[in-house]
């Protein structure tokens, strides 16, 4: 038979942990912090502990803002999701937004950091569920912004969707810039000149 206090704390449900304020400047350095060592190191480098050395804290700060490791790398992908949401829209509501668009995702900081996380995200299926949100806004900004100019591009004489075009380019990108940032170079060059050339003949400057 379950005593007075056992069902007291039964009842009681319990308070929610308090958590830091995203606001705070320690809550932005230690998000910094980590995208820095998911560059340098990987995702599996990724502690408590590392990031606190990285971030100039304690160990305690970070659980502190971030609660566990997975709020830690959501809280990331959400900061750098939104971000980049404005880069994107003004890129594809630009004159020549495959151009524009091309500039946007040659980013190797962004391209390396976005393979560190899908990788850790064959772990974690909260933080999958996170980027498979973002990446769907991301092709729902595209869809509306390419329908808002009813753009068409033709190649050889025949019609490309706008949204599969815009979307090969994007991947294309990352992808050269992640074997670029390995040390890759068969091929590399040739292949980024071929897409930059492809863009020009569709969108000329």
């Amino acid at each position: 038979m379950a005593s007075k206090a056992q069902t007291k704390a039964k009842a009681t449900p319990a308070k929610p942990r308090r958590m830091g304020d995203a606001s705070h400047e320690t809550w932005g350095r230690i998000l910094d912090a980590t995208e820095a060592v998911m560059l340098a190191e990987g995702y599996a480098a990724v502690s408590s502990r590392r990031i606190a050395k990285q971030a100039g804290v304690t160990a305690a700060a970070v659980h502190f803002y971030f609660g566990t490791l997975e709020d830690l790398f959501v809280a990331l992908v959400r900061r750098r999701g939104e971000r980049e949401r404005e880069r994107y829209r003004s890129a594809l509501d630009s004159d020549q937004p495959l151009h524009a668009l091309w500039k946007v995702t040659n980013d190797r900081a962004g391209a390396q950091l976005l393979t560190e996380l899908q990788a850790l995200a064959n772990h974690r299926k909260v933080l999958r569920a996170e980027l498979v949100k973002w990446a769907e806004e991301f092709r729902q900004i595209e869809q509306d912004a390419l329908a808002k100019v009813q753009r068409q591009w033709k190649l050889d004489g025949k019609s490309i969707e706008p949204i599969a075009l815009v979307t090969l380019a994007a991947y294309l990108s990352r992808s050269l810039v992640v074997e670029e940032a390995l040390g890759v170079t068969v091929g590399v060059a040739e292949t980024r000149a071929l897409i930059e050339r492809t863009i020009e003949s569709l969108e000329p400057s």
